[in-house]
């Protein structure tokens, strides 16, 4: 094929391949919203590369996943680029206590995270995010013996996050975008012998959608240093939905209120040369506002979720080592302080202080990028000795494996 024939397929290609940024982030808005659980309800795993050093991106953010970690990264890629993730995790928590062991129901889940970047002229570059950063799984058997503070919950919650950025000078780039949310929760318990002389089974289910924001700063003064902040703003949900109890037949019209929390992050990039980018991040998550949500309040249970969560940290180190011919191999470690106060344990939501560890390989082509990584996140015991009703003291272990795929476009 003569040049002049290949540059006029790959004109009329672009408008082809534009459009398929649009349908792409359309189906992760469709598949996306996810029931998957991790810290808290934090979902920080938005990307394969990323996940494999610890999450500690906000100072490098060089993908269109900067989109989530740090918007103002986006600056760093000309032309446009199409991201694609799956991600998929398994996890599950052990319990030991008066009534022996139990585990609760293994879970296995999966989603798709869509970014995408477009350069734009005056030093402006746009980015759109769809993603999950929060959801919530749990589900224990029946033989548990805390099975009225909750035997299953769930959350699903997506995002679409349109961002814009702009780089005031070489090395300096800041950015802001906007939060478009929308969830559904699903919380479930049972009351049984010998509690009551029958079961008794009280249920939730509630939808809503919220906005809020996000910002950030990327900060390159020197060849080998950069700094990064990222923000996020706070989104409340006040789930509407009804509520089923057996004492009070019939739907039941309800609501639940849950504050998501804001949470900012801080990195610093040291390339010693080349080859090598080592970062170091800590975020701070904003529980505080996540107090008590009441449910059902019409029906003959009245309850409430009594969360009163603390401020938590989150700290990373990650590393990548870029070798020849477009490959990288990269690992990380991530340390999650617990937000949950023994007071107000709930099965429900096991939070632990989870240490996190991953491994990660990809490779970079002319248009074309791979990422594949992996994750084990484990919460050593946790022993839980409280005066609630009904008794969740003992104690409480976490393990999961997760597995991410990352496949990227750009031109």
């Amino acid at each position: 094929m003569r040049a002049n024939e290949m540059n006029k397929l790959k004109t009329n290609l672009k408008p082809q391949i534009a459009g398929c940024f649009a349908l792409l982030s359309f189906i992760g808005l469709v598949a996306c919203p996810s029931s998957i659980f991790a810290l808290g309800f934090e979902l920080p795993d938005q990307d394969a590369f990323a996940m494999a050093r610890g999450d500690a991106f906000v100072a490098t953010a060089d993908n269109p996943s900067a989109v989530y970690y740090n918007p103002a990264g986006i600056t760093q890629l000309d032309g446009k680029h199409l991201s694609v993730d799956a991600y998929g995790i398994d996890y599950g928590s052990s319990y030991h206590g008066a009534v022996g062991h139990i585990d609760s129901k293994q879970q296995l889940e999966g989603l798709p995270q869509v970014f995408s970047s477009w350069q734009l002229p005056y030093n402006l570059t746009w980015g759109l995010g769809t993603y999950s950063p929060y959801g919530l799984r749990y589900e224990w058997p029946a033989s548990t013996p805390f099975t009225v503070q909750g035997e299953m919950g769930e959350i699903d919650y997506v995002t679409v996050n349109p961002v814009i950025a702009y780089q005031i000078m070489p090395g300096l780039s800041v950015a802001a975008g906007a939060l478009l949310s929308y969830s559904e929760a699903n919380f479930k318990e049972y009351l049984r012998p010998p509690f009551t002389p029958f079961t008794l089974v009280n249920e939730f289910r509630g939808r809503d959608d919220a906005a809020g924001f996000n910002a950030g700063i990327l900060w390159h003064p020197l060849e080998k240093h950069s700094f990064g902040i990222n923000y996020r703003s706070g989104e409340d949900m006040n789930y509407n939905g009804h509520s089923t109890d057996l004492l009070a037949p019939g739907n039941l019209k309800s609501q639940a209120n849950i504050h998501f929390p804001q949470m900012v992050a801080f990195g610093y990039s040291f390339r010693p040369t080349t080859n090598w980018n080592i970062e170091t991040d800590a975020k701070w998550t904003d529980y505080s506002d996540l107090r008590e949500a009441f449910v059902n309040p019409q029906a003959a249970l009245g309850d409430k979720l009594a969360f009163n969560w603390s401020p938590s940290w989150m700290l990373s180190l990650g590393a990548t080592r870029y070798f020849g011919d477009g490959w990288r191999v990269s690992g990380g470690f991530m340390f999650s302080e617990n937000s949950v106060p023994d007071a107000d344990f709930n099965p429900l939501v096991p939070d632990s202080d989870r240490y996190i560890f991953s491994l990660g390989l990809g490779k970079s082509y002319q248009h074309f990028s791979w990422d594949f990584s992996y994750q084990m996140a484990w919460g050593p015991s946790r022993s839980i000795g409280t005066d609630n009703f009904p008794p969740t003291d003992g104690t409480y272990s976490f393990l999961s494996h997760a597995l991410s795929l990352n496949v990227g476009y750009h031109y």
